[in-house]
């Protein structure tokens, strides 16, 4: 059994709280969902969980966490490019246990993560594995360790739809304590039924930590039932409140101008008016202590607050915005497809799913390239990994107003804060932001932009569950076009008009 008393973690550089008073206790059955908004300290949880030394450089922590003699298994949500340049059999010889095993523990381990015992020795590089296989690979070499309970961090992120179907079932059926972070709702919806909530409130400046042990579609309905009642009698108090102190305001100015008017030659009546007055003071006194005392306002983390101009963005029904006729999409000199047809017109919203490995970024890329050298439209990329967008050390002002003109920069501020950005993190640089810091200042300088033409490669992937529905409606309100490929099922049934399958015969529309 895991147990955390009263954990609390601030960053060393600046003393930001991220977590404060977070405490729960994992046991066997449990599948907990850790969910909050970008940057309140998911990760940083994790990371703890499992070693503290993870966290040491740039966090500092109180608490308690009793673990004694518990095996932990951790998924990091991303690997090194070290790692990633790796052959697999070497890869697999720098984890202990995979020294340590014999030939049945390795086909066992293969075996029930649906992996070919072969895998382990493949001389192919851990970064040309589809994001599926990565996934399995670095799930199995933790399974071989025996561990008592697992910490995963984004193990959802990159796979397509059979392996996220895969991951369900291996998260309803595994036997030990499973603490993880995704935000993928389908996923959280079907398996987790215990719903840790990071959130930082008053301009991301004070932490709130809820732990429900529930679904997680519960937890999200009782949330928005509870906000709605304590909102409802709140206003029903400060109604009451307000006539009661209208009230006493009138009573006040009645003994007030008697007492400005009473005239010297009665001094009995004015003390009996200085008497009431200190009466009427006292209950004033009295109603502002019952106003501590009223049920306060529902505060909760707002996700964003921008949306795309639909005037600027709109493209008319007819209008040609692709005509792709490709006879073979290539990955250097491998085959991924042939007779590829993708043709789009006017604002539709195109969904691309496939397999992992399939070549769906691959001709993401090559839509892109054409989209974007076309003169008679505004179209916006914005790719799996956003680091070639953020080069330069740029901070997010610097990179939504260019021209550092006073408008300009006010706009991008402006922005940044419908966004959520605190002050200081609008002026650190881009490329250390959160994934969901970066993907949300990509989705700015779309909106800036005015695109109504968006190629869009997993669009939801670093958003948080709570972000996702905003982004989507967004997204499904926007009046131009849009091209992606996405695994999340949702954004997949509530944005996308059309749903496409790459296979090795070309496109095909699923119904």
């Amino acid at each position: 059994m895991l147990q955390v008393k009263d954990l609390a973690i601030a960053h060393k550089k600046d003393l930001t709280a991220l977590v404060d008073g977070l405490s729960f206790t994992l046991g066997p059955g449990d599948r907990a969902a850790i969910i909050g908004e970008e940057g309140n300290g998911k990760s940083t949880v994790l990371k703890l969980l499992y070693d503290p030394a993870l966290v040491e450089p740039y966090a500092e922590w109180t608490g308690e966490i009793v673990d004694k003699g518990l095996r932990k298994g951790y998924l990091a949500q991303e690997l090194t490019q070290e790692e990633l340049a790796l052959p697999v059999w070497e890869f697999c010889q720098s984890v202990p246990a995979f020294g340590d095993a014999g030939p049945g523990d390795l086909d066992r381990a293969a075996r029930r993560l649906g992996l070919d015992s072969g895998v382990f020795w493949d001389d192919r590089a851990v970064g040309t594995l589809s994001g599926g296989e990565r996934v399995k690979l670095r799930l199995a070499l933790l399974l071989l360790d025996g561990p008592d309970v697992l910490l995963l961090d984004e193990p959802s992120n990159d796979l397509d739809l059979a392996t996220l179907e895969w991951l369900e079932g291996f998260l309803l059926d595994c036997q030990v304590p499973v603490l993880y972070i995704s935000h993928d709702e389908a996923l959280l919806r079907r398996t987790a039924n215990v719903v840790i909530h990071l959130e930082r409130l008053r301009r991301r400046t004070v932490p709130r930590c809820t732990t429900a042990r529930i679904g997680y579609e519960q937890y999200v309905e009782q949330r928005r039932a509870g906000f709605a009642h304590q909102e409802q009698v709140a206003r029903k108090e400060r109604a009451q409140f307000d006539a009661k102190m209208e009230q006493f305001r009138q009573i006040r100015d009645k003994v007030d101008y008697r007492q400005a008017t009473i005239t010297r030659r009665d001094p009995a009546g004015a003390r009996l008016l200085k008497k009431k007055m200190h009466a009427v003071l006292s209950m004033g006194r009295r109603f502002e202590r019952e106003k501590e005392d009223m049920t306060a306002m529902p505060e909760w983390e707002e996700a964003i607050l921008t949306a795309f101009d639909q005037g600027r963005c709109a493209l008319p029904a007819g209008k040609t915005v692709l005509r792709l006729d490709l006879p073979q999409l290539a990955a250097g000199e491998r085959a991924l497809a042939q007779g590829l047809r993708l043709w789009v017109t006017g604002p539709e919203k195109i969904g691309i799913v496939g397999p992992n490995g399939a070549g769906k970024s691959t001709l993401l890329k090559l839509v892109a390239e054409e989209l974007l050298a076309r003169t008679d439209l505004r179209a916006a990329y914005m790719p799996q990994d956003y680091s070639d967008l953020l080069l330069g050390g740029k901070t997010p002002v610097e990179l939504l107003a260019p021209s550092g003109r006073r408008e300009d920069v006010t706009r991008a501020r402006t922005l940044l804060g419908s966004m959520r950005y605190k002050a200081e993190e609008m002026e650190h640089p881009a490329a250390g932001l959160s994934g969901g810091q970066r993907a949300k200042l990509l989705f700015l300088s779309m909106v800036l932009g005015g695109a109504n033409v968006l190629v869009l490669d997993e669009p939801t992937r670093n958003f948080s569950p709570l972000s996702a529905p905003v982004i989507r409606q967004v997204l499904a309100e926007h009046p131009g076009a849009i091209v992606s490929v996405s695994h999340d099922r949702t954004y997949l049934e509530q944005v996308c008009t059309r749903v496409l399958e790459l296979r090795p015969d070309g496109l095909h529309e699923l119904s």
